[in-house]
Parts: C-alpha cells; structure tokens; sequence
C-alpha cells in the first residue's frame, strides 16, 4: 500500500490526460474519499495503489480511453506487469482476457512505497447489465479492456468538481452506497492477494469502506443520504430501484452482526482510508450503526411507500 497525498495525486492525474477528455473522468475509491475530507489538510494522505479513473457516459468511454491511454503512454507512463493478462492482444483475442489500462507515472519505481498507477474503468452501457462486464479498447500496441461493474454507475452519479481541475470525483455517499448494494451479504471468498499482511474477504473490504466515509463525514444525521441514495436509484436503475432499495443495507447489518467480519473491516480501515485518523472498534461499529438508523432505514421506507 503507497501512501499518497489525495490533493497531489488528483492534480497530477488532471495534468497528465486531455483536456478534452477531463469531463469524462469521475475518480472513485480511496483517492476521492480522501480528496473530499483532506483536501485542505495536507498532512492526511490516504493508502492506496491504485487511482480508479471512471469513464462516462459509456456512449464516449472508448474515444476518452483511446486519447487518455494513447497521451500518458506517450508522456512515459508504464504499464503494470502484473495479473493474468500482461500483454495487449488483438482482435481474436475474448475481451475478457484482455489487460485492464493500469499506468504507472514516468519515472516511478512500482515497488516503492510512493507508487501508484492509474487504472481506467467505465460505467455499464445499461441498467441491464450485471456483474462484471469489458469493453474492448484498441490502440496502436494492441487491444486492452476497460471494465466496469453493475453499481459503478452509482459512483458516478451527480459527481463533484475537483476544484479547478477539470476532473470529476465521486461523491462519498454514492461509493458508500455503491459498496452496500454490492454486497448484499458477506461472502466467504478472500481477495487474492494479502491486505496489509492479512487475508480479507471483499465484502469486508468494501463494506469497511462504508464505515470509513460515514466515519470521515461525521454526520449530526445521515438521513439526507437516504434522499440522495433514492434519487441515484431512480435515474441509474429506474425499474428496480425499490427492490434495490430494499437489501441495500442487507451486508451492513451482516457485518455488524459478526465480530469477526467487522474486526476484518476494521483492520482494512486502520490501513486504508482511515491511516491517518485510526478509530477504535466500537467507534466504527458506532458509524455503522448510525448509517444504519438513520439512512438505511429511511431508505427502505422511502421505498416501501
């Protein structure tokens, strides 16, 4: 895990792709949680890897890829060598065996604890689609794939200026809520590699990235979330947005359930998002619980009216 400062990463990444292309990039994950509550205090970075570039709407993503991909590569950036699938392919080659764009900036040693690399993903091309879905890029060193996955679409709803940067972030209660309806339940699997020396179910993970935003945002009342969370549902997935309503908080109440699940979550917390403002265990049990009350459950009414 690098450990990055938000406000330099995202100025860095803005500076280095299009001008043209900056209305088409919603950054998402730990970097626009962190930008969002760090930005005016350079003291607090965030530990990550990697800066997930969101390209929207789906109709422009393959034209914005091809000019962002084709100028970093130009500007020196290396792809990552790591994964199944290392090299480009071609036009025979299924799209889901093709590498994901991940670039590292030039000059940058990918095993020290300062690298990071860009990686660019896109929103479904529609409400239909589910799980994990690629679509081909090609470029002149061959064919690469831009991934997305069914909820992205939610972190890219009504995104946030990044100041004057001509680059877009997701807005914290959209990825929070984006990880809630991924995981409607706490799954057994592990991530394939160790999280800060440790073996971490996903579910985990990302329903601990929930307690972290609701912890960094330290809301009097979360209820606003719920209204936001309904008027996101209703435009990206208009015919079952009161179904999706409805389990939404399904995972999070799992995880508070389980004190073996919720310490897992709280040690990606403690080394993730959260590395610069450690809470305790009972603290992050306390935001969930909250978000909970207070948007969960005004959600599931707001949907069962």
């Amino acid at each position: 895990m690098s450990q990055i400062s938000p406000s330099i990463v995202l100025a860095e990444v803005a500076a280095a792709v299009p001008n043209a292309c900056q209305e088409n990039i919603v950054v998402i994950g730990s970097l626009a949680a962190g930008y969002h509550f760090f930005k005016n205090d350079p003291s607090k970075a965030v530990r990550t890897k990697d800066v997930d570039c969101v390209l929207a709407p789906f109709q422009a993503a393959v034209d914005a890829g091809q000019k962002i991909t084709r100028q970093l590569i130009d500007a020196g950036w290396q792809q990552q060598m790591t994964g199944d699938h290392q090299q480009p392919g071609n036009f025979e080659t299924p799209v889901d065996h093709l590498p994901a764009v991940r670039l590292y900036p030039p000059g940058v040693d990918p095993n020290s604890e300062a690298a990071w690399f860009i990686e660019l993903l896109t929103v479904p091309e529609s409400a239909e689609d589910k799980g994990r879905k690629w679509t081909r890029l090609p470029l002149d060193e061959g064919h690469f794939g831009l991934p997305t996955f069914r909820f992205i679409s939610i972190t890219a709803f009504d995104a946030l200026p990044a100041g004057d940067l001509g680059i877009r972030y997701a807005r914290p209660e959209m990825m929070a809520l984006a990880n809630l309806l991924e995981h409607p339940e706490i799954k057994t699997d592990t991530m394939s590699g160790l999280f800060a020396e440790r073996s971490i179910k996903p579910s985990n993970k990302d329903l601990g990235r929930v307690l972290a935003i609701a912890t960094l945002a330290d809301l009097d009342d979360y209820r606003p979330w719920a209204k936001s969370w309904k008027n996101a549902l209703k435009v990206c997935f208009p015919d079952e947005w009161q179904s999706l309503a409805q389990r939404a908080g399904m995972g999070l109440r799992a995880l508070l359930a389980s004190q073996s699940d919720l310490e897992e979550a709280h040690h990606t917390c403690l080394n993730g998002l959260l590395a610069s403002q450690p809470p305790t265990l009972d603290a992050l049990r306390a935001a969930g619980e909250r978000v909970l009350g207070d948007a969960v459950e005004t959600l599931e009414e707001i949907a069962n009216s």
